[in-house]
């Protein structure tokens, strides 16, 4: 992980990584922390698989502007249901529009937003259970 910096502040590079042999593109440092902790729960039986960016949702008859949808992780829970999760660092007009269709065009989908909280409450742990936490 490559870790730069602009204006004085650490800035994240895109970039490649191996989680569980998978080879996979993360656009941010959470996304890439959150794949972490989503390999950790898989790893304890919690979940039974995620997988990042798997599928892209369309929607249709949208003529202007956002009309399609790639969540960041699909988490398949034990008990086979799904679940769709987005990290958001912040959330701008297009992401929300994003969310928003899902919700009108994909009901029956669970979307669940993954912000700065979850990381803020949850990074002191897990940067002690996961050894690859940047």
């Amino acid at each position: 992980m490559q870790i730069r910096l602009k204006d004085g502040k650490a800035t994240w590079k895109q970039e490649w990584k191996v989680i569980d042999g998978r080879r996979i593109f993360f656009r941010s440092r959470w996304e890439f922390r959150y794949a972490l902790y989503l390999q950790l729960l898989k790893e304890r039986g919690e979940i039974k698989d995620w997988q990042h960016e798997p599928k892209t949702f369309w929607f249709e008859g949208i003529k202007r502007g956002t009309n399609n949808y790639k969540p960041d992780f699909l988490v398949t829970h034990k008990n086979d249901s799904e679940e769709w999760i987005e990290v958001k660092g912040y959330m701008d007009s297009k992401s929300a529009t994003k969310i928003k269709r899902m919700a009108k065009y994909f009901p029956q989908v669970k979307l669940r937003v993954v912000d700065k909280s979850f990381f803020t409450k949850n990074a002191k742990n897990l940067k002690i259970l996961i050894k690859d936490w940047e």
